[in-house]
């Protein structure tokens, strides 16, 4: 397949799987790249594989399909990655695009991070452990994005509990910050 690489035109990660999804719209002008975001997401709550994560960052989730998909198949939210268990990167949105990730948010002192981060969910829990290959597709996302992105770098990246405490908690407990930022370290 190659190496990973972004072409800053396109906004899209070459080894991606492309499921674009309309839950974006265009960035503050001028607005510059300068934070990662990481999630977490399972669809249902603690189930992994399936076709549910596409659907709910495309409009399509059904709500007949589990009783907690009734609660959210009106939202309307997306990221700009997901990584899966078994390594499989998703795009949804360009990197150049304003996802729908964060929400209420605030990281060194600025208020929406959806306007300058990208949006990276794991596909997991708080509580499970991330797989190998998700903390090595992760890592290599995250060298090809400060590649890309001069505002990006290895220190400026946080998790959803980081920007929004209180309301949220991904991505948990379970995930590894030291062995991220390790990997990072000596990819660089």
């Amino acid at each position: 397949m190659g190496a990973m690489k972004i072409n800053t035109k396109t906004g899209l990660l070459n080894i991606a799987r492309l499921q674009p999804s309309p839950n974006c719209d265009d960035r503050p002008a001028d607005e510059v790249l300068s934070l990662i975001v990481i999630h977490n997401i399972s669809l249902p709550p603690g189930e992994f594989g399936g076709p549910y994560i596409d659907a709910l960052f495309t409009n399509r989730l059904d709500p007949e399909a589990h009783p907690y998909f009734a609660e959210i198949h009106e939202a309307q939210v997306s990221s700009h990655l997901l990584i899966r268990r078994d390594g499989e990167v998703v795009q949804y949105v360009p990197f150049h695009k304003r996802a729908w990730h964060a929400g209420q948010s605030c990281y060194d002192g600025r208020e929406g991070c959806n306007d300058f981060s990208i949006g990276i969910e794991l596909e997991g829990t708080d509580d499970v452990s991330y797989t190998d290959v998700q903390y090595k597709k992760l890592t290599d996302v995250v060298i090809s994005l400060i590649k890309a992105y001069p505002g990006l770098n290895s220190k400026r990246v946080a998790g959803h509990c980081d920007i929004a405490p209180g309301r949220k908690t991904d991505p948990g407990p379970v995930f590894n910050w030291a062995r991220l930022s390790n990997s990072l370290k000596q990819s660089v």
